[in-house]
C-alpha cells in the first residue's frame, strides 16, 4: 500500500552495519515507504545507483577532512580514535539538517530518522526539527543490555571477579569476566575512546522514540523481556537477513545489495558444487579483524591438518600473512577468496561448519540458515556473541588459546573435526536446526519480530 510517508535511514558505511540497516530498509519500503538511506561517509563503490529503486534512494555525507591513517597496534592509536570519532559526530550535526531541511524544501519531508545507534546525537538533530527519531542497534540485546548497565554505573569498571551475574541478573550464571565485550575488559588502554563511544549508544534509552534492536524474541527472551518491561517503546525486529533465506516475502531479495568488497561469487559457487554435502568448513573473520602472522600460519595448517575442504575468505590486506605458497599448493582441498557472498555460502548444501570470529550479523545468518560453528572470536563484541553460541544456544564448538593468546593448530584440526565428524556433530547440526526453524518463525507473518516490524510504521510515526 503506497504511501507518502518519509524515513531517513543514517548507517556507518561499515560492512557490520551497513547489512542489517539496510535490509530493514528494504523491508519498510516493501510497505510503500519512501526510504533516503544516508551513508556518513562517502563509499567507494558503484553498487549504489544499482541498488537504488523507486522508494530507496541513497545519499553520502562528503568527507570533512581527509583523516590520517594510523597503524592499529602505534602509540598514536588512541587519538586517532578520539579524531576519528570527533570527526563524525562534527560531519553529521553539520550535513544532516542541511539533508532533512531539503528534503523538506522540496516537498518530502522526512516523517522520522532511523539511524544506528552509536550516532546517538542524530536524534538531537531530528527533535531539534520536529521529526522522530528511531535508534538501531546493531548487535544483540545482551550486548545492549551490558552496555546500558556500564553507561549507567549498575555495572562498573574495573569488573571485579570472574562472575558478573551479581550486576547483571538477567545474564546467565555461565558468564564471565572474560565473556565481557572486549573493549569492556581492556577500558584504559588503547580503545578507551571506542569503548565511551560504544558506551554513550545507550543514551538512547532515555531519548529515543523507538529502540530497534537486530534480534528476535525467542533468540534472547529475558534480555528482551526485561528491556521492554522497563522501556516499552523496544523492538525486536531481526533477523534482519534477506527475505528469500526466511519467509521469502520480497522477491528477488537473495542479498543485501551493498558491498564495500567484491565477492568471487561463480568461483566459490563452482568450487562448492563438487564437493559432497555437509564436508566444507567455511573460515571467515569479517570485514575488520586482523589476525597476526603467527595466528595466520596455526590457522591455515589446523585447516589443513582437519583433511576437511575448506572455503577460506583471507582479504586482500591479510593475504601476505599467509604461510609461503600456501593457497598454491591446496591440491583443490582448499580454496582462498578475499571475498564471498556468505549468505549463499552458508546456505550452501556442501557447507557442513563455520569458522567465524562471531560478528553478530555472521552469528545471525549461521543460526538463521542452520549452520554449527566453530568459534574464535577477537574483539568488540565477539566474545560475548561466542559464550551465546557454545553454551546458552548450544550450535558451536569454541576454540582455545595458549598462554600467548595464540589459537594453535592442533586446537583448530580438533575443533572442525568435532564440529563436522565428532561424537557432538549431530547435537550441534540439531540444535543449528532448531534456530534455523525459530529464526524462520520470527519473521513470519503474526510472529513476534515481524509483527514488531511490520508494527514500526505505526510505533514510530505515532499512528
Amino acid at each position: 500500500m503506497a504511501t507518502k510517508t518519509h524515513v531517513l535511514v543514517l548507517i556507518l558505511p561499515v560492512q557490520g552495519h551497513i547489512n542489517p540497516l539496510l535490509q530493514f530498509s528494504k523491508l519498510i519500503a516493501s510497505k510503500g515507504i519512501k526510504v533516503t538511506v544516508v551513508f556518513t561517509n562517502p563509499i567507494e563503490t558503484t553498487s549504489l545507483a544499482g541498488n537504488e529503486s523507486e522508494l530507496i534512494k541513497f545519499e553520502c555525507i562528503p568527507e570533512r577532512i581527509k583523516e590520517k591513517e594510523v597503524p592499529e597496534n602505534s602509540a598514536q592509536n588512541q587519538d586517532a580514535h578520539e579524531a576519528r570519532i570527533q570527526s563524525l559526530k562534527v560531519k553529521v550535526l553539520e550535513h544532516l539538517p542541511l539533508i532533512l531541511e531539503g528534503k523538506a524544501s522540496s516537498g518530502e519531508p522526512v516523517k522520522v530518522v532511523v539511524y544506528d545507534s552509536l550516532v546517538h546525537y542524530a536524534y538531537d538533530v531530528a527533535k531539534e526539527l520536529g521529526i522522530q527519531g528511531a535508534a538501531f542497534f546493531t548487535q544483540s540485546a545482551i550486548v545492549s543490555a551490558i552496555f546500558y548497565h556500564l553507561h549507567e554505573g549498575t555495572l562498573r569498571l574495573p569488573l571485579q571477579g570472574e562472575s558478573i551475574t551479581g550486576s547483571l541478573p538477567l545474564v546467565p550464571s555461565i558468564f564471565k569476566q572474560q565473556d565481557m565485550p572486549s573493549f569492556v575488559n581492556d577500558s584504559t588502554g588503547a580503545y578507551a575512546s571506542i569503548l565511551r563511544f560504544i558506551l554513550d549508544q545507550s543514551l538512547n534509552f532515555h531519548k529515543a522514540d523507538c529502540l530497534l534492536i537486530n534480534t528476535f524474541d525467542t533468540l534472547e527472551p529475558q534480555i528482551v523481556s526485561w528491556m521492554v518491561s522497563h522501556y516499552p517503546n523496544v523492538k525486536t525486529i531481526g533477523p534482519s537477513i534477506p527475505s528469500m533465506y526466511l519467509d521469502k516475502r520480497m522477491e528477488d531479495d537473495k542479498d543485501y545489495g551493498i558491498t564495500l568488497f567484491k565477492p568471487e561469487t561463480q568461483a566459490c559457487k563452482q568450487w562448492l558444487d563438487k564437493k559432497s554435502s555437509g564436508t566444507v568448513v567455511y573460515a571467515s573473520f569479517g570485514s575488520l579483524a586482523s589476525l597476526g602472522d603467527e595466528q595466520m600460519t596455526e590457522l591455515a595448517w589446523g585447516l589443513v591438518n582437519s583433511q576437511c575442504d575448506f572455503l577460506w575468505v583471507v582479504r586482500a590486506s591479510e593475504e601476505s600473512k599467509l604461510p609461503r605458497n600456501f593457497a598454491s599448493e591446496l591440491a583443490g582441498k582448499g580454496l582462498i577468496v578475499n571475498w564471498c557472498p556468505q549468505l549463499e555460502v552458508l546456505a550452501h548444501d556442501a557447507v557442513g561448519c563455520f569458522l567465524t570470529h562471531c560478528g553478530w550479523n555472521s552469528t545471525l545468518e549461521a543460526l538463521s540458515l542452520g549452520v554449527p560453528m566453530v568459534v574464535m572470536p577477537q574483539l568488540s563484541d565477539q566474545p560475548t556473541n561466542a559464550k551465546l553460541i557454545v553454551d546458552v544456544w548450544q550450535t558451536g564448538v569454541r576454540l582455545l588459546s595458549g598462554e600467548d593468546g595464540i589459537v594453535k593448530r592442533g586446537e583448530v584440526e580438533t575443533g572442525i573435526k568435532e564440529a563436522i565428524v565428532g561424537d557432538r556433530s549431530i547435537e550441534l547440526k540439531n540444535n543449528a536446526v532448531k534456530w534455523k526453524q525459530l529464526a524462520k518463525e520470527a519473521v513470519r507473518e503474526g510472529g513476534s519480530s515481524y509483527a514488531n516490524t511490520e508494527g514500526i510504521v505505526a510505533s514510530i510515526l505515532g499512528n
